[in-house]
């Protein structure tokens, strides 16, 4: 059962619901014009130089393990879409392909959109879920997401440096059996919406990804024994609601800890989240901020 609960003393209205509407979502036909300037731009940006990009590959794992991780493959939704389920895992078991074995070397940077490419019919990939414009639709590609969450999430627990990430505008499936904090996802569009990730140590990074029976599997691995270990959770969640409609916010927050003797170095807010949600949150308190506003 959902609660609605006043907002406790001193809580402020995040500043996402104040922003004014931006200017494709008050004229909803300049969106498809916006989205081919922006590529047009990425793809200047690729060509102009200046980045060192990640393309190297090393069919022999580097010696040291920073950190692994699997996702489920095949999620439970209504069995008239899990077809879609069962066809995202040929796109990741393409776009894994492209990833696998991957190094990033010391002042390179990766690019999921160069690395992985346009998801095209052409070179085999399939109808998946895609999540674009605050709904859930099939297209060609759909469910390659999972594979740069899983990235994020191993580069979380490492010294590279993310240097672009975005989220999902939309929160669209409640909790139910969630291993990672919400908010740890990331959005990818190709090529305007990206995942990128810097190396700006001395050491050498190795991604190892691969689709197994029922996980995609991944690991991150790098040259040298890692001076630290690192803790990533969620902090400060809250559902809330705003005229008739319901939001989510949390903050990921990262703590690096010394190696060697356990202790910890530093906390570090990573990112602060904040997206609609398609649901109703069920069995939590939910904050109402009408009177906010």
């Amino acid at each position: 059962m959902t609660q609605i609960v006043d907002a406790p003393e001193g809580f402020e209205l995040p500043a996402r619901f104040l922003a004014p509407p931006r200017l494709t979502e008050r004229h909803p036909w300049l969106y498809p014009l916006a989205v081919r300037l922006l590529q047009a731009k990425r793809h200047l940006e690729w060509r102009r130089g200046g980045t060192a990009w990640a393309r190297t590959r090393a069919a022999e794992p580097l010696p040291f393990r920073v950190h692994r991780h699997k996702s489920l493959l095949l999620r439970t939704v209504a069995p008239d879409l899990m077809w879609l389920q069962h066809n995202k895992v040929t796109n990741l078991r393409l776009a894994s392909a492209q990833v696998d074995t991957v190094l990033i070397r010391p002042g390179e940077s990766l690019s999921f959109n160069q690395i992985v490419g346009n998801c095209t019919r052409a070179k085999g990939y399939v109808e998946g879920m895609r999540l674009n414009g605050g709904s859930a639709s099939p297209g060609v590609g759909g469910g390659i997401c999972q594979l740069a969450n899983l990235m994020h999430w191993m580069v979380l627990h490492s010294d590279l440096t993310v240097d672009e990430r975005s989220e999902h505008s939309f929160d669209p499936f409640p909790d139910n059996g969630r291993v990672l904090p919400w908010g740890v996802g990331c959005s990818i569009a190709y090529n305007y919406v990206d995942f990128v990730v810097r190396n700006d140590t001395s050491a050498t990074f190795q991604l190892l990804v691969r689709v197994g029976e029922r996980y995609l599997e991944g690991e991150l691995r790098t040259d040298r024994e890692p001076a630290h270990s690192y803790r990533v959770a969620a902090r400060d969640e809250h559902f809330l609601r705003f005229g008739g409609e319901y939001y989510r916010r949390n903050e990921i927050w990262r703590t690096v800890i010394d190696r060697r003797t356990g202790d910890v170095v530093r906390d570090e807010r990573v990112k602060e989240n904040f997206a609609l949600v398609k649901y109703t949150p069920g069995d939590v308190s939910v904050i109402d901020c009408d009177g906010l506003a």
